[in-house]
């Protein structure tokens, strides 16, 4: 025996031509060019899954801000008998527009984000996801813009105070630059309807809020959009064959 042949004792020599069955063969993937987004995944929730939480909360938001608003229609709980009445920024249909129906359309898309099909773009895997978040982003846009008239007309109400029955006989608006938020000795002044400023400063306070959050929230899911647009979502692993976000 040649010393080229010649092993170390208790190993046994292994040919150079053999190979290793093929499922024992270590995969050799080349990473994506999104393959540090796709680590990140690991620790972080995928685009698409977010979306959908944002989506699950907006629509209850947007329930709440529209039933806010057709109550405001009813003054301390009760019909008023001329609509002309009623606070100018009631008729704005902050609540039920804004933070409504204009919330309902972006809040169905998130929520339908998730189950996407990631090669339905022309059956193309690299750009089905990434329209889908893509169009997220605008309705996102679409979205905050809503949240934020609903907002402002909230803000500039309370500001305002509720058009009510003054001690002259007359409606009006009896406060200025917001003195009865912090007075409400000043409440007096309105006559009727009964506890329409109450009834007006919580309704429009809960708007207020729902305005603002559901803003948060499409600001947030446009960020989302964005970052699925440029690498997709790691729920597209492996879709259509590929490999990685898609």
């Amino acid at each position: 025996m040649t010393e080229e042949t010649k092993q170390p004792a208790g190993r046994r020599y292994k040919s150079p031509s053999a190979e290793e069955p093929p499922h024992r063969r270590p995969s050799r993937r080349t990473p994506g060019p999104c393959w540090a987004v796709r680590k990140a995944d690991h620790a972080a929730m995928c685009t698409g899954s977010c979306a959908k939480c944002l989506g699950i909360t907006l629509i209850p938001l947007a329930v709440l801000g529209f039933l806010a608003n057709v109550l405001l229609f009813f003054p301390g709980g009760k019909v008023i008998e001329d609509n002309s009445n009623l606070s100018q920024e009631v008729w704005y249909f902050g609540g039920i527009i804004g933070s409504g129906v204009l919330m309902v359309f972006p809040a169905l898309v998130f929520l339908g984000l998730k189950n996407n099909d990631c090669c339905g773009c022309c059956g193309n895997e690299s750009c089905g996801k990434r329209f889908a978040m893509f169009t997220s982003i605008l309705f996102a846009v679409v979205g905050f813009l809503g949240a934020g008239y609903s907002f402002v007309i909230s803000a500039v109400s309370i500001h305002k105070g509720p058009k009510c029955l003054l001690s002259n006989n007359t409606w009006g608006y009896p406060f200025q630059n917001g003195d009865y938020l912090s007075d409400q000795a000043l409440w007096k002044q309105c006559q009727a309807p009964r506890d329409v400023v109450p009834w007006n400063l919580t309704l429009f306070s809960i708007l207020l809020v729902i305005g603002g959050v559901q803003m948060v929230l499409c600001a947030v899911q446009a960020v989302n959009g964005l970052l699925g647009t440029l690498c997709g979502d790691c729920r597209c692993c492996g879709c259509c064959g590929g490999e990685g976000p898609v």
